[in-house]
């Protein structure tokens, strides 16, 4: 079940791609492919730490 919305997945994505981006641009050390964990979630719309903490970001389908 979805639990990441709309402006989030985008921010995420954004967030995710410029960490590994910048990493790759040798901008940034090793620990900037973090950015795999939020480009993940962005792109699968679900994010474990918001199911633990019962949060979610996903509009309500009527």
């Amino acid at each position: 079940m979805a639990n990441v919305g709309g402006i989030d997945k985008i921010l995420r994505i954004v967030a995710g791609a410029g960490l590994i981006g910048a990493t790759v641009a040798g901008l940034l050390p090793v620990w900037g492919y973090i950015g795999i964990v939020p480009l993940a979630t962005g792109l699968m719309g679900w994010c474990p730490a918001y199911s633990l903490l019962g949060m979610n970001t996903c509009p309500m389908k009527k």
